[in-house]
């Protein structure tokens, strides 16, 4: 899904972490990275719930990721720490010993594998694109039928960088959050937004106006869209004890449990 960007936070942030170096097995806790602004996935609340772990004294994180991390948790014998952090930081965090785990919908590419280890995927979906209704976009079934229109994605993400896969496209200057690239296509700045399917079933469903184009076999975007979980190139008994737990998920939790968050999830706004 996601792409890793270069950043160069790792420095800062290894200064900054001090006792949060203390290993997750030390302090029984298992801290978590994630945006907490990428439902279904993850998104920030001010309720508690049965599914929320709780991330400021307002706010609480909810979504497929925090359900999953508390679930790989509860098999360790841990308790879950959501710890809230912007996409780029993600990595740069991991390997300062800020958090960790990388819980965020994060796709393995070789340039992450570079940096971290990934465990087997835990989630996988299809890739799509979501367009007002009514636009002269609903019902085409080709993403080369997508040259010559305005089509926008999430800086350093795959949901970037596949449009250039698509001859003649109008590629706009990628935006930091996907509320953001909400909003800019129900202003009509954009003709259509890069999703995965389950985020973008979500987005329509708490935004009537918008519709989801799917492709044709063969027709649509060439992308990995499996997720995993990213750990530590030197916690490898961590990455051991979390790829067991994950295990014993089974395939049919796990589409519930994004179900579920589909369902769940509240209306996308900036």
């Amino acid at each position: 899904m996601k792409k890793l960007s270069i950043a160069l936070l790792i420095v800062l942030l290894a200064g900054c972490a001090g006792n949060s170096n203390a290993s997750s097995d030390e302090s029984g806790v298992l801290r978590v990275g994630m945006e907490c602004d990428y439902a279904p996935f993850n998104w920030t609340q001010p309720e508690q719930s049965d599914t929320t772990v709780q991330i400021s004294s307002a706010d609480y994180a909810d979504g497929y990721d925090v359900v999953i991390a508390s679930m790989i948790a509860e098999k360790l014998g841990m308790e879950v720490q959501v710890v809230k952090t912007d996409w780029d930081s993600l990595i740069p965090s991991l390997n300062a010993g800020a958090i960790d785990c990388i819980i965020a919908g994060m796709t393995e590419t070789p340039e992450r594998a570079e940096a971290v280890n990934f465990t087997t995927p835990y989630y996988e979906s299809d890739m799509v694109v979501i367009v007002r209704k009514d636009s002269e976009l609903v019902g085409i079934d080709d993403i080369q039928q997508l040259s010559g229109y305005r089509v926008l994605g999430q800086s350093n993400t795959t949901y970037d960088d596949i449009i250039d896969q698509i001859d003649g496209v109008v590629h706009m200057t990628p935006l930091s959050t996907y509320p953001r690239m909400i909003l800019s296509l129900q202003a009509e700045e954009a003709d259509a937004i890069t999703a995965e399917l389950p985020v973008a079933n979500g987005v329509v469903a708490a935004n009537p106006d918008l519709t989801i184009v799917t492709f044709a076999e063969g027709k649509g975007f060439t992308v990995d869209t499996s997720v995993s979980i990213a750990v530590s190139k030197e916690n490898t008994e961590l990455l051991n004890s979390i790829q067991h737990a994950l295990d014993e998920i089974s395939f049919e939790q796990r589409l519930q449990i994004m179900q579920d968050a589909v369902d769940r999830q509240p209306a996308i706004a900036e």
